[in-house]
């Protein structure tokens, strides 16, 4: 695996050199709008009709304690999570309004984070990243136009840190169930000469997991260096992790749960020479990945600024597999005689690897007066895969290399678009919106389960609404919005694939004052051939999904931000919704048969969380965090053995930050005890059917969460 820390320190040096190209221009405008420069293209405000929802810098640090971001978003409104491991460490993944992270549209300042082939964002590769995020906004719907792979779900757009005006250091360590702990280190210059900043971070991170075995070991850097002038702002940044975590995305099916209890895993497991039960000690994923990208942020009048942007994006990693019984022609073996029986299978070792590339770069232009926002912007990317396997061992004794090689492919995907965006306000209470992109993709790739393929996609994208500000109190919106998607690779392992086509419709009514915020959101999305979930996974544990013909979600979205008392906060939110498959077609006992309107796979009808926090002196807050998920159906089929039962989980906050003089600014405490009352749930599944020749069989897995677990952290500043 390659160690990539030359790069950070190249990066930081072109940044310091890049600043001697520095535009003179009088005007001056304040700091905060040139760092919001890097995502303002693709964020939308109350202005714009559409939902969205912000966790800020200080909303993620009251739970920072080591889970992923997925799960420091749980309780934002339509949003479900769910962990292999079983504790919110390791592999982490989200779901909103139903749709799956592969269809969560994820940036990083701007730059694509979704993995180009597979489409989805594996956060266990960032361990850490909260802890230098400034703020985040999740687009639910379709969204604005942005960069990267369409949003069928939502759109999730992280903000890393912005610089610091004076010198400052943070120490954060963590501790808690299963052996989990974090240690985090801070450091940043402060503006040198009111101009240049190095900021970074170390991180340190493990855990054993809930689920047996399913341990994590994760490192991470965050590495920063900005220059800022009087309409300037250039940042160089490089950030990445490499991570260890021993496999736990098979699940467990309801006999195992019975027979060995719930946090049973089988990845790795085999029978020994003797009959008795072993799994394999290194039944591992190991993956490294560095992000390096260079912002430049010009404002060059008090009208129009711009925005250029370039990336580098580097991973390689693999996992390996002790395979039971693995057939010799899947692995280029010659089958032997042995005591006069053919010998065609045997226990096999395994490693499949990946080595990947992502470059490219992103720009905007922005043109703004008082009634009047026009923001031109656009990208252009490339991603070069290879894929390969190996063979480590054989039990039976056939001729084999060690590494032997078994496969190898390479994939290629090229993602350009370019969109223009206005918002005009024609009078006092009423403003327009138009959105307008083309994208166009083009994908080969040469495996053997993908086969031969070289598509390209045109795609044309629009987006338009109306906002009605009814008075200082109330607004009222409207907006629809077109996308169009491409197929992941693994659609192209499971057949021929047809691009999917969403029609989406948002009504909405925003309520503000100066204590109490209230957002209501009613919408309508028509889909068509969109690619379901079947409930099924491959052999890598990745879901398997199929296009389901017309299909459409529609829902009520409500969430607010009600001040009880000058100590007491209230932060509720409710989806409640409707997902269906139209006219749905499947094989069931060896026939096409049509089920009429059916469940959409992993899409719950009722989603609701809850915050109580009480705040009682400055610095310190006590919060109940609760989260109801109604059932839902793992397949499409609507049978009583896909069914996911509904769970409602509650958790305590504790966050004490106390200012002191001397070597430290101030000491932070926080406590995270989640699942208070111990709740044997299950958030998320697999569903299973296979043909015998008469019948239909089905069978279903499942991913148990942990029971009654507490995170408890301090934080040091100075």
């Amino acid at each position: 695996m390659k160690k990539n820390l030359f790069y950070p320190l190249f990066f930081i040096g072109f940044n310091i050199c890049a600043v001697a190209q520095e535009k003179s221009v009088q005007d001056s405008v304040s700091n905060t709008s040139l760092d919001e420069i890097l995502v303002s293209s693709i964020r939308v405000d109350s202005k714009t009709p559409m939902a969205f929802s912000n966790l800020s810098k200080n909303d993620l640090a009251k739970r920072n304690l080591g889970q992923d971001i997925p799960t420091m978003m749980n309780y934002m409104p339509s949003v479900v999570t769910t962990t292999d491991a079983g504790n919110g460490i390791g592999y982490s993944s989200i779901r909103v309004r139903g749709s799956d992270a592969t269809r969560v549209n994820v940036t990083l300042n701007g730059i694509p984070y979704n993995d180009s082939e597979s489409q989805g964002s594996f956060w266990v590769n960032m361990p850490d990243f909260t802890s230098s995020i400034q703020n985040l906004q999740l687009q639910r719907g379709v969204g604005t136009s942005t960069n990267g792979s369409g949003a069928f779900g939502a759109s999730l757009n992280l903000l890393t840190d912005s610089y610091s005006l004076e010198s400052s250091g943070e120490i954060a360590n963590s501790f808690g169930s299963y052996n989990t702990r974090k240690h985090t280190v801070k450091f940043s210059t402060g503006l040198m000469n009111d101009k240049f900043e190095i900021a970074g971070r170390l991180s340190n991170m493990a855990s054993d997991g809930y689920i047996d075995r399913a341990s994590a070991d994760m490192k991470s850097y965050f590495l920063q260096g900005t220059y800022l002038g009087k309409t300037t702002l250039i940042k160089a940044l490089a950030f990445g992790g490499t991570q260890k975590t021993y496999q736990a995305w098979n699940g467990v099916t309801q006999e195992q749960i019975d027979t060995y209890g719930r946090r049973f895993n089988t990845s790795g497991m085999y029978i020994d020479d003797n009959g008795v039960m072993q799994f394999y000690d290194n039944e591992t994923d190991n993956y490294q990945q560095d992000h390096f990208q260079l912002h430049w942020n010009e404002r060059w009048s008090d009208k129009w600024s711009t925005n250029l942007a370039l990336h580098y994006t580097i991973g390689e990693g693999y996992y390996e597999n002790y395979k039971v019984r693995g057939k010799f022609k899947e692995y280029g073996l010659t089958p032997i005689e042995k005591d006069g029986v053919l010998i065609d299978r045997s226990d096999i070792i395994r490693q499949k690897g990946l080595s990947n590339d992502f470059y490219g770069t992103t720009f905007s232009v922005n043109f703004q007066e008082t009634n009047f926002n026009l923001v031109i912007g656009g990208a252009a990317n490339k991603y070069e895969g290879d894929h390969f396997g190996e063979i480590l061992w054989v039990k039976e004794p056939v001729r084999y290399d060690y590494n032997q090689q078994y496969y190898r492919d390479n994939a290629a995907k090229t993602d350009v678009n370019t969109f223009v965006k206005a918002t005009y306000q024609f009078t006092e209470r009423w403003s327009v919106f138009g959105d307008v992109q083309y994208r166009y993709v083009g994908y080969k790739a040469n495996g053997v389960d993908t086969g031969l393929v070289d598509d390209t996609f045109n795609f044309f994208n629009p987006k338009g609404g109306v906002t009605f500000q009814a008075n200082d109190r109330n607004q009222l919106y409207f907006s629809y919005a077109r996308a169009n998607r491409e197929p992941s690779r693994n659609d192209y392992e499971e057949g021929s694939p047809k691009p999917e086509k969403l029609n989406d419709f948002e009504l909405g009514w925003r309520y503000a004052t100066e204590k109490n915020r209230l957002n209501v959101n009613a919408y309508y999305m028509r889909y068509k051939d969109q690619l379901v979930l079947t409930g099924a996974l491959n052999d890598v544990g990745a879901a398997v999904r199929e296009n389901s013909g017309d299909s459409y979600r529609m829902g009520l979205e409500i969430d607010a931000h009600i001040q009880l008392q000058d100590s007491w906060f209230w932060n509720p939110s409710v989806t409640v919704s409707s997902n269906k498959n139209i006219d749905f077609l499947t094989e069931w006992d060896g026939e096409i048969v049509n089920l009429g309107n059916t469940n959409i796979a992993f899409s719950p009808d009722f989603i609701a969380s809850n915050a109580i926090t009480y705040s009682p002196i400055k610095g310190m807050y006590l919060s109940l965090l609760t989260k109801f998920v109604g059932e839902q159906y793992m397949g499409n089929v609507d049978t009583e053995t896909s069914k996911l039962k509904s769970y409602f989980v509650n958790d305590i906050n504790l966050v004490y930050e106390i200012p002191v003089k001397g070597w430290f600014n101030s000491v932070g405490l926080s406590v995270l005890a989640n699942n208070i009352f111990d709740e044997e749930y299950i958030s998320n599944g697999y569903y299973w059917t296979d043909f015998d020749g008469s019948k239909t069989i089905d069978g279903a897995g499942y991913y148990p969460q942990a029971t009654f677990n507490i995170l408890a952290g301090l934080t040091l500043k100075f």
